[in-house]
């Protein structure tokens, strides 16, 4: 279902909570643009001009590492915006974006938002916990990266993943997400998850589908994020 731009606006930490007049005054500088699938939104190393939202379909945000190997950092769905780092300092994009099916986005341009900046000293108090958040997950991915083992690498990320985009089932939480994405999400090889997720799915902590993860036992999940 289609998300209109004030909704995404409102929805996003940047201006969640600010009065409606603002969130209206934000909301009138968005324009569309619609992607088709696997259409390059933006690469790694150019402007950080605009803030993005997702009104339909879905967006995938990948790293490249050293040999040219994609990692998948996240997947965007209607009512996600991503770019706010790029909004606020203007700094080459970090990562990539590519559209995952055909996609129509919000693009609020960053001059347009310095304008409105400002004149709206209330969006100063938002900005400032945006980038607290972003450097508290960033710190996150680094404790991650270097102490998790692999099973817990995997658990923590189903996890993370299904609190932000899992759809509600009858079994659990369900992830429209491949093997392979998953592994490219973790900078692992489909074989290592594969083995993992068939090991869970026989305890019926999982259940797997084409191009889909079911989460039957959370618990069970995060407990292995726990394990030395």
């Amino acid at each position: 279902m289609p998300v209109n731009a004030k909704t995404l606006i409102e929805r996003n930490m940047l201006f969640r909570g600010l009065p409606p007049k603002t969130i209206d005054r934000v909301a009138a500088l968005a324009t569309r643009r619609t992607y088709d699938e696997d259409e390059i939104i933006f690469m790694r190393g150019d402007p950080g001009d605009a803030l993005l939202g997702v009104v339909t379909g879905r967006v995938r945000i990948s790293a490249s590492r050293a040999g040219g190997k994609e990692v998948f950092l996240n997947i965007m769905e209607p009512g996600d915006a991503f770019g706010e780092i790029g909004l606020l300092d203007g700094s080459p994009r970090t990562a990539g974006a590519t559209a995952m099916a055909k996609t129509e986005l919000m693009i609020l341009q960053r001059d347009a938002f310095l304008g409105l900046l400002r004149s709206e000293p209330q969006l100063a108090e938002h900005v400032i916990q945006l980038l607290c958040k972003r450097v508290r997950w960033t710190a996150e991915q680094m404790e991650d990266s270097a102490l998790l083992t692999v099973p817990a690498k995997i658990a923590k990320r189903l996890l993370s993943l299904a609190s932000v985009h899992g759809r509600a089932s009858p079994e659990g939480a369900k992830l429209s997400i491949s093997q392979e994405e998953l592994a490219q999400f973790l900078g692992l090889s489909r074989q290592i998850v594969n083995q993992y997720l068939q090991a869970w799915r026989a305890k019926d902590w999982i259940s797997l589908g084409r191009g889909s993860i079911t989460l039957l036992d959370p618990k069970a999940l995060t407990g292995v994020t726990h394990q030395p």
